[in-house]
């Protein structure tokens, strides 16, 4: 059993703490993405669990076949890293082999499981090829078969979909999905929100090294208050007064079109909300929505960016 546990982890450089007392569990075979704008700690945290640095406070503990160990070990990691680190002049085959015989496998297995993934990623035809003359997407792909080649239990992945294109964003949530199938624990960051909510069981949101959401798609929704939207227009519009008194319970707003926007923490308020609107009047046009990971990442930061400032004023 594999199971990683974050507890209260701190991690400050100079004169900027860039990581604030997260806690949070990874567990076995599941996806779990890190999300976060730029500079929210996300590199930090991921450069404590692979043990390049240590956190100033708290701790991380990676349990692996009952074994204890204060980051995750190497030859249980498969790591992307964001600096891409392959060798440009040498064949996408020495590429990979190179790599595998450093984890301790036998050329026999690293040829065949190299063959395997390279087919998967219609590569197959071009390992004989120097690295540099790939696409930046394929040299990518070479990059994520270098990092499973030797099956490791924990998958880092360091923006998995960069420099790819719709297709090959689309193989690569079928390759972390396959990685899955077999039992790896993939952790991953990504800015492609589509792409997450496809894929991730669990996610962490982070922003200016705190937790801002954490936990399934469907806790997120409940944390952030917003799981669904009910957008409605009126023959006439109501007065704010008689809106106000009819949601009363819902959080509302109007948008550029006079329509009413009636945030939901879930689709199962959609009859409630529907009810009250009725009684303001005759209404043209409904649509309900739930709110992707998209919007509600868009909303949390923003949130928290607003917390951040009534703090600092």
């Amino acid at each position: 059993m594999m199971q990683i546990s974050v507890e209260g982890v701190v991690k400050g450089y100079a004169t900027v703490i860039a990581v604030k007392g997260i806690s949070f569990a990874v567990q076995q075979g599941e996806i779990f993405a890190l999300l976060g704008p730029n500079g929210a700690g996300k590199s930090s945290l991921v450069r404590m669990l692979v043990g390049f640095t240590h956190p100033d406070e708290g701790q991380i503990r990676v349990n692996v076949n009952n074994q204890s160990y204060a980051a995750i070990p190497n030859d249980q990691l498969g790591y992307l890293p964001e600096d891409r680190g392959l060798y440009a002049e040498k064949t996408v085959a020495q590429n990979l082999l190179y790599f595998a015989a450093l984890h301790g496998l036998d050329k026999v297995t690293a040829k065949e499981r190299m063959d395997y993934w390279l087919e998967r990623f219609d590569l197959l035809d071009r390992k004989e090829q120097p690295l540099k003359s790939l696409s930046k997407g394929n040299q990518q792909k070479v990059q994520l078969v270098n990092a499973v080649l030797h099956q490791p239990k924990i998958v880092i992945l360091d923006e998995p979909f960069s420099g790819l294109d719709p297709i090959n964003q689309e193989k690569v949530v079928l390759f972390l999905a396959e990685l899955k199938q077999q039992g790896m624990t993939v952790i991953l960051s990504a800015h492609q929100m589509s792409m997450v909510e496809k894929l991730a069981d669990r996610m962490l949101l982070m922003n200016h090294g705190e937790v801002v959401l954490y936990g399934s798609l469907t806790d997120i929704q409940q944390q952030i208050g917003v799981g669904a939207e009910l957008v409605v227009e009126f023959s006439q519009l109501p007065t704010l007064e008689a809106i106000s008194a009819a949601l009363r319970h819902f959080n509302f707003s109007l948008n550029e079109h006079n329509a009413v926007v009636v945030s939901l923490a879930s689709t199962s308020e959609v009859n409630d909300a529907l009810t009250q609107l009725l009684t303001l009047g005759h209404i043209t046009k409904l649509d309900s929505k739930k709110m992707d990971l998209h919007q509600l990442y868009l909303k949390a930061i923003s949130e928290h960016q607003g917390e951040i400032k009534n703090v600092a004023a």
